[in-house]
């Protein structure tokens, strides 16, 4: 038995102990009552079912074991993928330098088996300890028969995911004291979901910022979401370096604001700009992934997506905020028919703002049936007005700027409306609200363009007709709209949008709002939130409640 399966014979049943961490006891069987080696039976017979007891207590032990004698070969064997097991826990003891293992199961949960790691992280001389908490599951062989480790990343640290490595060195960029506009320290612990922001700032801005590099335990990622590696994620401090000091735009109240609202809905983002000067106030996001989606993701944004459209409409002479704009029950586009949210009352008579603060769909298909502007013109007008889907946004951080394609057929109408292929997240649509409320598009940023020398992104802007209209119908929409139940209660210059987009195969559609009050703009995301009012909403009204 390995020097870390710590055990004690009672009643002859073995009993393994997790001494202090909570797990309580792991009952262990003797094999005879399982399976025998590897889960086969002394006839050779394959072994079908879930593993039993005896095997989960059996496998577990040797694998462990193994792991604990750096015998990753041997361990990766115990596993249902030898080969990546096998590189994963040689990378373990050879790159991350980690050694001197101690490995404490706790009480299995059938199959599942939650343990603790102790260990000690040697590189030139420095050395430091490391533990934490995994746990795994023992699954039947496909082929085999025998009861194996299912193998995950997690199990030999539960932040690494598909692709990610362990790597112990000295840190490729130094560390940064990240502040924020006015001086205040910055920090994982405190706001937590600026933990990758920080991380990639440090990688893109460590060496920039002034600081010396230290040596650090760290998490490898061979790739992300946008196709590039994501920062190293650092694990455990071995040499301090000496920090840079790297100002952001953000605001620690705002921030702080942003991390307690999204806590309250899961896979929720949300984004605070400074419409005159295109800073970021506020990025947070509560999802299981560490995604930044709120700056990175691409899904349709449901109404919202209407500010884009009534800025085209506008500008192309098809109405305005006091003309026509009608609210039949349901629209018929090329073959295809739009209805509105259930319980709209329609109205023939609307007005561009009545079917704006009510968020008539119909209203803006019948519209653009009526008086075509050509496949071309909502993209024309979100690239050229708002700086929307050129690809050029340079934040300091990876992000995505939009995506607003033209298309013929029903997505032309459904584009419209913020569904069929338009893909946007929070930071396009707090910019959206941040040109339309004054007329200017000033590309997001998170740190200063003087630090790297990078170009922002340019577009036009709107006429200052279009931008005072849009600006009404928004403050009509907070105070009279779809909006106000979020909005009740805030003061100053206020306005908004809600929105609902519908994804294929979700029967709850996603939850947009965006929304400014006085020189604030912020926009949230809720995955499968409902309404827009329902749960962006209120993200949104307490970010501007802080920030404005």
């Amino acid at each position: 038995m390995g020097k870390g399966v710590k055990a004690a014979v009672i009643g002859g049943v073995f009993a393994v102990m997790l001494g202090g961490a909570g797990y309580g006891a792991y009952n262990i069987v003797s094999a005879v009552s399982g399976g025998g080696s590897g889960g086969s039976s002394a006839a050779g017979t394959k072994e079908t079912g879930p593993p039993d007891e005896g095997e989960v207590e059996e496998t577990t032990k040797s694998f462990f074991t193994a792991w604990e004698k750096g015998e990753a070969s041997q361990a990766a064997s115990y596993t249902n993928n030898a080969q990546e097991a096998g590189a994963l826990l040689t990378a373990y003891g050879d790159e991350a330098r980690i050694g001197e293992v101690d490995i404490t199961p706790g009480k299995a949960t059938g199959a599942t088996v939650p343990f603790a790691v102790k260990a000690t992280v040697t590189f030139d001389g420095k050395s430091e300890a490391l533990s934490y908490e995994s746990e795994l599951t023992v699954v039947r062989g496909k082929t085999t028969g025998r009861a194996l480790v299912d193998w995950q990343p997690s199990l030999v640290h539960p932040d690494l995911k598909e692709g990610d490595t362990l790597v112990t060195e000295q840190s490729a960029q130094p560390p940064i004291e990240a502040v924020d506009r006015n001086g205040t320290v910055l920090t994982k612990e405190k706001y937590p979901s600026l933990g990758p922001v920080l991380d990639t700032l440090r990688q893109k801005y460590g060496a920039k910022a002034g600081g010396t590099p230290g040596v650090e335990l760290v998490i490898r990622h061979t790739g992300g979401a946008t196709g590039e590696p994501a920062a190293d994620t650092p694990l455990l401090t071995l040499a301090e370096g000496e920090p840079g000091k790297l100002r952001t735009s953000l605001s620690a109240t705002a921030q702080a604001a942003a991390e307690q609202a999204v806590r309250q809905y899961p896979e929720s983002s949300v984004v605070a700009v400074k419409p005159s000067t295109g800073e970021v106030l506020a990025v947070a996001n509560h999802r299981d992934d560490g995604f930044n989606a709120a700056f990175q993701g691409q899904v349709a944004p449901g109404s919202t997506m209407k500010i884009v459209t009534a800025a085209m409409l506008i500008d192309n002479g098809v109405t305005s905020m006091n003309g026509p704009a009608p609210c039949p029950p349901s629209a018929m586009w090329q073959g295809q028919t739009f209805k509105n949210l259930t319980g709209m009352e329609p109205n023939e008579g609307a007005s561009l703002a009545n079917s704006f603060l009510r968020s008539c769909n119909t209203a803006f298909i019948k519209l653009i049936d009526e008086k075509p502007l050509g496949e071309a013109s909502l993209t024309q007008e979100a690239q050229e007005r708002f700086g929307l889907g050129r690809n050029d946004w340079k934040t300091g951080i990876d992000s995505f700027d939009g995506s607003v394609p033209a298309v013929a057929g029903p997505d032309q109408a459904a584009n419209a409306i913020g569904q069929g292929q338009v893909q946007m997240n929070p930071l396009n649509m707090a910019s959206v609200t941040a040109t339309a409320v004054t007329g200017t598009f000033r590309q997001p940023y998170l740190v200063p363009a003087d630090l790297d020398g990078r170009q922002f992104a340019r577009a036009k802007g709107l006429p200052a007709g279009t931008a005072s209209q849009l600006k009404q119908m928004m403050r009509l929409t907070a105070t009279q709209g779809t909006a106000q139940e979020a909005m009740a209660g805030l003061g100053g210059d206020i306005g908004a949008k809600t929105g609902s987009a519908e994804v294929d195969g979700n029967a709850t559609s996603d939850s947009w709002f965006t929304g400014f009050r006085n020189d604030v703009a912020a926009a949230a995301m809720v995955q499968k939130g409902g309404h827009g009012g329902d749960a962006a909403g209120p993200i949104v009204a307490a970010v501007l409640r802080a920030a404005g």
